[in-house]
Parts: C-alpha cells; sequence; structure tokens
C-alpha cells in the first residue's frame, strides 16, 4: 500500500511519516508541488535513512542521489517533457512509476515503469469536486499493459478498498483519508489490514 503526502503543510508531518514506516507502510510518495529545491531537501533530510529507500521523490528528481532515494515519480506533464524525462530503460538502478487518468494512457505507457496510479476511481477527498467523468472500473476491462502495475488513486478509503480491489487494481494509494483524518496513523492501520486481507 502506498501513501502520497498531503500537498500542503502538515503539523508533526516527519513523526507521523515514521510512524506509518514503523506501521509497515511500503512506500511513501513525496508530493509537495510547491517546495523549492531547498525546501524540499530540508523536508527529505529528518527522515530516518532506514526509510529512505522507501521515499519516491515526485519533483526534485537531482536531490535523489544526495539522499540515497532511489524511486523517483513522473507526472503526465513530465512524460512528456524531453527535459524532465527520461526514458525508463535510461533510468539505470531506479524504480520508476507515473501517473495515468485513463486506461488509454495506461496502456500506452513504454515497458519499464514498474507501476502507474490511475485515478480518480472515486470522487477525491483531498480535491474539491475531482472526480472521473468514466466508470474506471468498466474502463479496467479494456487493460492491456499487463507489465506495469496499475494502482487505484483518488477518494480510497477503508469502505471502498476492498471493491477496488476486487475489480482489477494491483495496489490502492491514499492521501486524503490519511491527512483528512485526525488519527492519520489509526487510519492507515484500518486500511492496511483491509488491503492486506486481499492481497495475501
Amino acid at each position: 500500500m502506498i501513501v502520497i503526502t498531503n500537498p500542503s503543510f502538515i503539523e508533526d508531518e516527519i513523526k507521523i511519516i515514521h510512524s506509518l514506516f514503523e506501521e509497515g507502510l511500503c512506500l511513501l510518495h513525496i508530493r509537495k508541488p510547491d517546495f523549492s529545491n531547498l525546501e524540499m531537501a530540508h523536508f527529505i533530510n529528518p527522515i530516518k535513512m532506514e526509510f529512505r529507500s522507501k521515499l519516491v521523490l515526485h519533483s526534485h528528481h537531482d536531490l535523489a542521489k544526495d539522499f540515497g532515494i532511489n524511486r523517483i515519480h513522473f507526472s503526465k506533464k513530465d512524460r512528456n517533457s524531453p527535459s524532465k524525462f527520461s526514458k525508463p530503460c535510461e533510468c539505470k538502478n531506479q524504480f520508476i512509476s507515473t501517473s495515468t487518468h485513463s486506461i488509454e494512457d495506461f496502456n500506452s505507457l513504454e515497458n519499464g515503469f514498474d507501476y502507474a496510479f490511475l485515478g480518480p476511481v472515486f470522487k477525491s477527498i483531498s480535491k474539491e469536486n475531482y472526480e472521473s467523468k468514466i466508470d474506471l472500473f468498466e474502463a479496467l476491462k479494456s487493460r492491456t499493459n499487463y507489465k506495469t502495475k496499475i494502482i487505484a488513486l483518488g477518494g480510497i478509503h477503508s469502505e471502498n478498498i476492498r471493491k477496488t480491489l476486487e475489480n482489477g487494481f494491483n495496489n490502492i494509494a491514499l492521501l486524503g483519508a490519511v491527512w483528512s483524518n485526525r488519527n492519520p496513523v489509526k487510519e492507515f492501520k484500518i486500511c492496511q489490514q483491509i488491503a492486506l486481507s486481499h492481497l495475501q
């Protein structure tokens, strides 16, 4: 299961991140679109070394080597920008992921991406009035790319995880369900138990 950081400031965020990893979080996507290079470095620095291999950078990819991070994420915009995007085969010793918003977009990905987000599957918790215009469960029946794992994103919470995994998604990513909750670690554990019971 994947957790994506809230784009904006969260009180005690690093402490919460450490707790999430201690509870078994597999991957944390660091998505802070408004951060400068220096702000991103200051954010990563206090994260314990033992968890660095589980961090995924959405921006400021040049910091990855400095912090021992070998996972980077490309947005759709990045993929279409030759100056920002290296072909998957050129990103040696790195795990590569990306974001897609339609099954056609997902199916057309080049080999080399370890996984890709597809969403929003449900109405977003963190973004107001952000939802898919089509049924992505139905669209998933047209999947032809099986080399890249497909991760559900958007409106995922404890009550729809089982449905999501039963309808063809390989895994899930949480954002609003965790960071909008008064007790993010407790909510993560609830979601984790549901997901693990299905994936095992």
